[in-house]
């Protein structure tokens, strides 16, 4: 099971709000243990609201679960000593602040490797590391917007819209991690480590694979068109008499089975809808005419007959019919993290082999702080240094909220303590 699947590797984590976020919760989910470094005040994600679970952010529990939380002020020599204790033993570094900033820190992968050749470190940043826009600072929006993203999303003649999940954050963190286990496999043969340059503007691009390559084709510009794809018709969502449907009906044999299923005959043999390409050029008179008799029954009532014709189509649901949704319900895929004060929180857990990795306790997103103690103590530090640490504000040890964890999860963490212990002895 990929839950287990990096187990003995630790993480530490300088990242923040969503894309190195959702990096390094797959590296937790996948067994790593990810030690997340925070301010002394937080994170931003914590503030992202509405959305709000206590006094932090909704936002900020869904990129952060099964992770360990140190909270430590980066500007003293105390907190980065601290920090260069933590990295010393680990495997993994991920680090989104902006290029040169972990470098005057003391903590880039250049001076890092120096003495850790095989340190894997994936540094996420809007532009990348080089480059004439490393210096420029991004977020999830601001890359939809340049990236030609937003060019994609709304309706001809209508204003900018962006996807409101903020998918190119969670597009980049998908990359992020995926970039590090291959460095993780590379390393495997020769022993040896290195910097990974993500960037949510290539994350941005790689979105966009089909579009752009068309573009690219024959330099038209995309045309916004709703939920209508560019490339195909139909496959759209269609009005019903009381709600939406999605309906991809572009493959020959299923357009000509859903013009006798309407009752139109007629469009089936008309010469402007003859083709999939002559239906995206006249998409507007084809709407009108299957919107004419979809409007005249519910949503409901179009699905089974729509499904017995092999018509491909589906509900526009809304986040109220997910959690009805029997697919997702059968796949576990709507995960439940127990958090000792605010109960079951759920969320979209790991979407690989769901059921079963999700049916394994999650360990809630930890509160600022939360497992400063305990990390500094598994990586050396007494516990009166870590008390004068405390005192001079280099730390900050919040009392411990998580669940006691279960033996499983105990023997888990035991066992990465030896096996880290056993690394920085040889090390």
């Amino acid at each position: 099971m990929l839950r287990h699947a990096l187990d003995g590797l630790t993480v530490v984590d300088f990242t923040q709000i969503g894309a190195g976020p959702t990096c390094t919760m797959l590296l937790a989910d996948m067994g790593a243990r990810v030690i997340k470094i925070e301010s002394p005040d937080g994170e931003l994600g914590r503030g992202l609201g509405p959305g709000w679970i206590g006094e932090d952010a909704a936002l900020y529990h869904g990129f952060n679960r099964n992770k360990l939380g140190v909270s430590l002020d980066l500007k003293t020599e105390g907190g980065l000593a601290v920090a260069r204790r933590l990295i010393a033993g680990a495997d993994i570094v991920v680090e989104s602040m902006r290029p040169g900033v972990m470098a005057r820190l003391g903590l880039g992968h250049e001076v890092l490797s120096a003495s850790q050749p095989s340190l894997v470190y994936c540094s996420i940043s809007a532009y990348g590391q080089t480059g004439p826009y490393a210096d420029r600072a991004g977020v999830d929006g601001i890359v939809q917007a340049d990236s030609g993203l937003m060019s994609l999303i709304g309706l001809d003649g209508g204003e900018p819209c962006k996807v409101q999940a903020p998918v190119v954050d969670v597009m980049t963190g998908y990359v992020a991690a995926m970039a590090v286990l291959a460095k993780l496999a590379q390393r495997a043969r020769d022993g040896q480590g290195g910097q990974l340059d993500v960037s949510l503007i290539n994350a941005a691009l790689a979105l966009q694979q089909s579009s752009i390559t068309s573009y690219f084709a024959d330099r038209e510009l995309p045309v916004r068109a709703g939920s209508a794809a560019p490339y195909s018709a139909p496959n759209q969502a269609f009005e019903t008499r009381d709600g939406w449907v999605m309906i991809a009906a572009y493959m020959p044999e299923r357009w000509t089975r859903l013009c006798a299923l309407l009752q139109l005959p007629q469009l089936a043999t008309d010469p402007r809808f003859a083709t999939s390409p002559l239906r995206v050029a006249n998409r507007q008179a084809m709407v009108e005419a299957l919107t004419a008799v979809l409007k005249t029954r519910s949503t409901e009532e179009w699905l089974p007959l729509l499904r017995a014709g092999d018509i491909l189509c589906a509900r526009v649901a809304t986040y109220e019919d997910l959690v009805q949704h029997p697919q997702l319900g059968f796949n576990g895929m709507l995960a439940e993290v127990a958090h000792p004060v605010h109960g079951a929180i759920r969320m979209p857990g790991f979407p690989v082999d769901s059921a079963q990795a999700n049916a394994l306790p999650h360990r809630p997103a930890p509160g600022c702080g939360e497992h400063t103690w305990q990390v500094l103590r598994e990586s050396g530090f007494d516990d009166a240094q870590i008390a004068a640490l405390a005192q001079a504000r280099a730390v900050r040890c919040a009392r411990s909220t998580a669940p006691r964890p279960s033996a499983q999860a105990a023997s888990q963490d035991a066992g990465r303590t030896k096996q880290q212990a056993a690394r920085s002895a040889t090390s």
